[in-house]
């Protein structure tokens, strides 16, 4: 049973969270142990497959900073329902629904294309290293499960495979820093970094309500601004999340039993830097100067 689902579409979306964050510490401990019980470190969302979004349950971001100034962007409440709602302008809700169709899609590995992207994230991610096959001990390498990583990508679905690959091809530097944990002082217990990624998809995906018809948080609604500017911000804002993610690890003297805490710190900070007023585009976050190519 999806218990995420559940608790959301019986009104108790606050819990979806710390029910998230839960499961992720329970499998990074089994993880770690090697005991690998049928369970996963990923957290899984429910692809939509065209999913009647007007009709669905939703999840709501941080309501906390309200300093933000939008422009183009109309605040609603909904009778009997505290929560805002936001208007967005048409070039807003195209980039929102292109987006989405991103979301919906699920990654297969019968399909050439997924297959390709799958081959083209091991030549980035280990150019030197030759892949023996598609199911391959191999990918131990990079942090995955098993064998075989698209028993992994259900928790994010095909996009978390792209984020990954753009975020190899875009900032290569980063990118290998991350995977071959290069920078500062590292714990015994490392989190596994391609699993991790993944998370970190889904956790975008839930901080900025991209599952909804609109916006329900002035995170979102600033988040839809800057991808009207810029096709590309889910994926480079997912750049900036991992490394800053990694940056809070390092900064929290972190183990893979913090991994709960840290996630928590990452949204928070990223939540705050995205409703300060002299932020005008992602690359104007402050956490994008962690990133080097």
């Amino acid at each position: 049973m999806n218990f995420i689902a559940l608790y959301k579409c019986v009104g108790l979306d606050f819990l979806v969270d710390s029910i998230f964050y839960c499961q992720i510490e329970d499998m990074l401990r089994r993880y770690f142990r090697g005991g690998h019980d049928g369970g996963s470190f990923v957290a899984v969302r429910r692809i939509s497959q065209g999913l009647d979004r007007s009709n669905a349950c939703h999840t709501t971001g941080s309501t906390a900073w309200l300093g933000r100034s939008l422009s183009c962007v109309c605040v609603q409440r909904k009778e009997g329902d505290s929560r805002p709602s936001f208007d967005l302008t048409p070039a807003e809700e195209d980039c929102l629904q292109r987006l989405q169709n991103r979301l919906d899609i699920a990654y297969d590995s019968s399909i050439p294309e997924h297959q390709e992207a799958l081959k083209a994230l091991w030549k980035a991610a280990f150019p030197e290293e030759e892949l023996n096959d598609l199911i391959s001990e191999q990918w131990k390498e990079m942090g995955w499960q098993g064998k075989d990583p698209s028993t992994d990508f259900r928790g994010g679905g095909f996009i978390s495979l792209e984020n990954l690959l753009y975020f190899a091809r875009n900032f290569q530097k980063s990118f290998q820093d991350l995977l071959r944990k290069q920078e500062g002082d590292r714990a015994m217990w490392e989190y596994p970094f391609a699993v991790a990624g993944v998370n970190i998809t889904f956790m975008l995906i839930q901080m900025l309500d991209l599952e909804a018809v609109k916006p329900r948080s002035f995170v979102g609604a600033t988040f839809l601004k800057f991808l009207s500017e810029n096709e590309s911000a889910f994926d480079l804002l997912y750049c900036i999340t991992f490394k800053l993610m990694d940056h809070q690890w390092l900064a929290m003297h972190a183990s893979y039993m913090d991994f709960n805490t840290v996630m928590k710190s990452t949204r928070r900070q990223l939540e705050r830097e995205l409703l300060q007023d002299n932020v005008n585009r992602i690359e104007e976050l402050p956490s994008y100067g962690l990133l080097t190519r």
